[in-house]
């Protein structure tokens, strides 16, 4: 068990990475994929989560070796320094704080379904966002990462038990695992939601006040290395097996998901009370392990831009977290439809990506400020394939916004 812990407090970051990453908006765009495209996206999750392994790799580098955090390390450094932190910065905050009132109307549903509650959603929304505001108001990291870490591990157990549970025969597995090429509106909204959620920039951005707090030095390069490592893969996992889950009980029946309970109801037959219970929770914890950060997410940067370190303790931490809490009522209380808000969020999520990779690619080549620990040829390799595709997804998501609305 010690080890266990070891281990655990070893990949602080990186659960935070994954409680940034991966909440009810991923579940959402995951469980629609495998609904309506089976295991056909599965490659693309793959291409996402390994170009978000190497943008945590760069960005907890420059952290380890410089000892400074993003936006106050491209003012320093950068050229148009301000500018380039400016539009990472609105980029960030308004692709979060739209995923916001999605993830906490889906969360809020969860809690209402598993335990067959007679009430709305409002409601339970509140208690949720009271819940997390009194947790934020602790103030210290430490504590912070606890929580994340109880929330990751719910989510990944459930999940990955529920794949256990609905396995699908081979007949399916191969019909379903045929990769898909989108040529059309939904699948180019669906693919951009996908990169949006699992190769997220507050993933990146955050993670040099994270590797700060840890107080990694360029000696610990190799833990920061493991860290992105299991970060990426553990996306992977949890990601890949919402699709499977969603394959075997909607892409096998041929049924699509307008809401996140039609997965529920799907599975019960085929599974069983329990299995909807687990996924349920799953859910739940994937939205709460979301929430909690992004409700950080507009002090700590603004403490990064002007500090260049996390603080968690001051007066304004309380009142932007206490309005990012009212901001995320906004969609329960009007009743808006989750699914679409949650989509369209994660599509927003992508524009943002491109700017973050050339700031850190810039850094990284920087022989004054990264010495002998400047990008070589298979970083700057990694990064550049990265750029070129979140330019492509970029693109993709506006011509998918195009197709389905114009």
């Amino acid at each position: 068990m010690k080890k266990f812990l070891k281990f655990l407090s070893m990949i602080g970051p990186g659960i935070f990475a994954i409680g940034y990453t991966i909440g009810t908006g991923s579940v959402t765009t995951m469980a629609k994929s495998g609904a309506d495209y089976g295991l056909g996206l599965l490659w693309v999750l793959a291409l996402s989560c390994l170009f978000s392994g190497v943008l945590m790799s760069a960005y907890g580098r420059f952290a380890a070796v410089t000892g400074e955090t993003s936006l106050h390390g491209i003012i320093k450094f950068l050229p148009c320094g301000k500018l380039l932190a400016a539009l990472v910065f609105i980029g960030v905050i308004m692709g979060q704080y739209t995923c916001l009132g999605g993830i906490l109307t889906l969360s809020s549903g969860a809690i209402i379904e598993a335990f067959n509650l007679k009430i709305g959603v409002f409601p339970v929304a509140c208690f949720l966002m009271v819940i997390m505001y009194s947790l934020l108001m602790v103030g210290r990291y430490g504590f912070f990462e606890k929580v994340l870490v109880f929330f990751v591990m719910v989510m990944a157990l459930t999940f990955i038990f529920s794949v256990g549970v609905t396995f699908p025969d081979a007949v399916l597995l191969k019909k379903a695992i045929k990769p898909l090429i989108p040529n059309d509106g939904a699948s180019f909204l669906i693919l951009a939601a996908f990169v949006g959620t699992t190769m997220a920039a507050p993933t990146f951005v955050t993670r040099p006040l994270l590797i700060k707090e840890k107080n990694l030095t360029e000696r610990d390069l190799k833990q920061e290395k493991i860290d992105s490592t299991i970060s990426a893969f553990m996306m992977f996992l949890i990601s890949g097996a919402i699709i499977m889950v969603a394959s075997s009980v909607l892409f096998a029946n041929g049924k699509s998901i307008d809401k996140i309970l039609d997965m529920a109801q799907t599975l019960e037959p085929v599974a069983g009370n329990f299995a909807v219970l687990l996924f349920m929770l799953g859910t739940l914890s994937a939205g709460l392990s979301s929430v909690f950060p992004i409700m950080m997410v507009a002090p700590i940067l603004i403490s990064d831009w002007r500090s260049g370190k996390m603080e968690t303790r001051t007066v304004s931490f309380r009142i932007l977290c206490l309005a990012a809490a009212a901001w995320g009522l906004v969609v329960p209380a009007l009743g808006g439809n989750p699914i679409i808000v949650t989509v369209m969020a994660q599509i927003s999520n992508v524009f943002v990506l491109p700017v973050t990779i050339i700031a850190i690619m810039w850094l990284l080549n920087k022989k004054d400020v990264m010495g002998q620990h400047r990008a070589g040829i298979m970083m700057n390799t990694a990064l550049f394939a990265a750029l070129v595709f979140s330019i492509i997804i970029a693109f993709t998501g506006v011509v998918a916004l195009v197709k389905n609305f114009s």
